[in-house]
């Protein structure tokens, strides 16, 4: 089976781009042990920073020819970044318009199993308290998208923000996006719970 992750510096973790076969130290990496030990290949295509938009300029040179099997999809949070730090918004509409039409191009019958990874954010400032609001838009958005095109759908702003309830935000993303091995290994864990995929190490 052929694996493949696309996505944001969380996906992304620090792969070295020059080898295909780098898988970065964040949750591809550690979902790659139990991947392959089931027969899989596995790449990572993250690159940090990337929108919806990056997504799409890449997606046909970079993603289609891995031709995956399984393919999981991660972004929203930089189309939310990108509204307080440079100005530059990504409403719900445009981040629903640029997804939609490329999981539609590889969704049915002889496409990949898709996964859907919902964005995450753990304010560590109260003014990042009110970039939720946006964020909020994306996380619909993605949450219908895996209705409408069969995708397993992974609640992970749920998930880490039950798990910052518990424990500090800096043991689980101290800038609210970028997980520690923590953060990574929650993440890991709940691909493998909406992928019913266990890690067969």
């Amino acid at each position: 089976m052929r694996v493949t992750f696309i996505g944001d510096s969380i996906t992304d973790a620090g792969r070295d781009r020059a080898d295909p076969d780098s898988l970065g130290d964040g949750y591809v990496a550690l979902l790659a042990p139990g991947l392959r030990a089931a027969g899989a290949t596995v790449r990572n295509l993250g690159i940090a920073g990337n929108r919806a938009r990056d997504l799409a300029a890449r997606w046909d040179s970079e993603l289609l020819p891995t031709a995956p099997e399984l393919l999981t999809v991660y972004v929203g949070v930089n189309d939310m970044w990108r509204r307080f730090d440079s100005d530059d918004p990504t409403s719900a509409e445009e981040f629903r318009a640029t997804l939609d039409p490329l999981l539609a191009g590889v969704a049915g019958e002889r496409g990949p199993r898709l996964i859907l990874m919902e964005p995450y954010f753990l304010p560590v400032t109260q003014e990042q308290r009110e970039w939720l609001d946006d964020l909020d838009g994306k996380r619909a958005v993605v949450r219908d998208l895996a209705a409408s095109h069969g995708a397993a759908f992974v609640p992970l702003h749920e998930v880490l923000t039950a798990a910052a309830t518990r424990q500090p935000v800096a043991e689980l993303a101290p800038d609210g996006v970028h997980p520690t091995p923590r953060g990574s290994a929650l993440i890991a864990e709940a691909w493998r719970t909406a992928a019913s995929i266990s890690d067969s190490r």
